[in-house]
């Protein structure tokens, strides 16, 4: 089993760095499953339905969120859609569209996708990661699971691999927009990444242009994001996973740039 997961795709250099080298990794590596953080697909914060289909056509197969996954309120009926494959995290408490994790059918495999979100530095009523956790991996049999943990602190992201080590396939974090170099699998055989890293523009602040933070910065005054362009970002774990055991033999980051903005 091969898989590929797209670090946050930020606006459209995000999609278009995607356009444009997808279609050949995917030719390199034969993936069987392409995933992808989608929370920022749409002018840097959210998801639009036309934005959802652009990348599915690229051949993005499941995407997964995170905190600004609800941002955009048009987009709501459509995460409570079944043939739309976009999940929020599961973590989120009280009457929201939309769910946090899906068994799908791959070559053979039943493959869980879990998506939660941490909860330092973050808004909304977040429930316990490692309770959902338990409650999500309880209720669905799977072959392979690939945890989506969109989380700003490091130190969230480690203690969450840590407990899910052994029992699943793989942890990926999202969220910081920067990609980390700690690539590895762990004693118990789960693999683990602090962060991916996002798609999106090189020469900016988590894809937005810098200038307008530096009001921020002095006097703590709001900015608009506005995403940057110039050269882009291509940030990217690539899974390969052992058919016999289901454990992974391979985790490698996969980093590139592209004139794409």
């Amino acid at each position: 089993m091969r898989i590929l997961f797209i670090g946050d795709i930020v606006g459209r250099p995000g999609r278009n760095a995607v356009k444009a080298l997808l279609p050949a990794l995917k030719q390199d590596y034969k993936f069987d499953l392409t995933l992808a953080n989608g929370e920022n697909m749409a002018a840097g914060i959210g998801m639009t339905y036309e934005k959802y289909q652009e990348m599915k056509e690229v051949g993005i197969d499941y995407f997964t969120g995170g905190n600004h996954t609800l941002a955009k309120k048009e987009f709501w009926p459509y995460l409570d859609d079944p043939n739309v494959s976009v999940l929020r995290p599961a973590n989120y408490e009280g009457a929201l569209p939309g769910r946090g994790d899906v068994v799908l059918d791959v070559a053979g495999k039943k493959v869980h996708i879990i998506n939660l979100v941490g909860r330092a530095f973050m808004k909304g009523d977040i429930g316990n990661y490692l309770d959902y956790a338990d409650t999500i991996l309880e209720a669905a049999e799977a072959d392979i699971r690939i945890v989506d943990f969109h989380a700003e602190a490091t130190s969230e992201k480690i203690i969450l691999a840590d407990y899910l080590d052994g029992k699943v396939t793989a942890v990926l974090g999202t969220h910081t927009h920067v990609p980390t170099a700690d690539t590895r699998i762990l004693p118990k055989g789960t693999a683990f990444q602090t962060d991916i890293g996002m798609t999106g523009p090189l020469n900016s602040s988590l894809g937005a242009k810098i200038e307008p933070y530096y009001q921020f910065a002095r006097f703590n005054t709001p900015a608009l994001y506005k995403v940057a362009s110039g050269p882009v970002t291509f940030n990217a774990v690539y899974l390969e996973i052992d058919d016999e055991t289901n454990k992974v033999t391979k985790i490698e980051r996969i980093q590139r740039q592209v004139d794409a903005s």
